[in-house]
């Protein structure tokens, strides 16, 4: 990410994913601007169908503690989606070489900030190794144990949104 006197700096997009400018994390999460920018999220799968999760470590600004999807992050100026996935997936949950395939797109909006989500799957057997800077802990859910605990605030409301939205439908 392009930083500007040490804050990460996100392309503003239209709700179509066009580049309409940037703006600092500080803006586009102060609740205020609602300027959309994009981040990408991807469902990482065992063969057995179970799903990794990872627990948001609690230095997070938005839904500390919170059980989200396998990697979220933003997309820096002038990334490509798929690039910033693969970047986002290397950091944070430490997997190369995995094979992505396109779920959908949709916009999140919660009391902080508006997202153009692109959402990926994948299926690997590889090991997941969590930054214990980004990730407090990850671990594989049976998707029965998903669909007990939503609802129950456990889970960050844009995952539990994401998760019937795409694999419950």
């Amino acid at each position: 990410m392009v930083l500007q006197n040490s804050e990460e700096i996100f392309p503003v997009v239209d709700d179509n994913g066009n580049r309409i400018g940037e703006a600092p994390r500080s803006v586009c999460h102060d609740g205020k601007s609602m300027l959309l920018h994009p981040v990408v999220h991807l469902h990482l799968f065992n063969t057995s169908g179970e799903l990794f999760l990872q627990k948001r470590s609690k230095n997070k600004d938005i839904q500390p503690g919170k059980w989200d999807t396998s990697v979220g992050g933003h997309v820096a100026p002038d990334e490509q989606i798929e690039a910033a996935l693969i970047r986002e997936v290397e950091e944070e949950i430490g997997l190369t070489g995995f094979t992505p395939s396109f779920i959908g797109v949709y916009i999140w909006k919660s009391s902080v900030e508006r997202e153009l989500v692109h959402v990926f799957k994948s299926i690997t057997d590889d090991k997941p190794v969590v930054d214990p800077d980004e990730i407090d802990e990850g671990k594989y859910w049976t998707i029965n144990e998903i669909n007990e605990s939503v609802g129950r605030g456990i889970f960050t409301p844009n995952f539990e949104n994401e998760f019937l939205k795409f694999f419950l439908a």
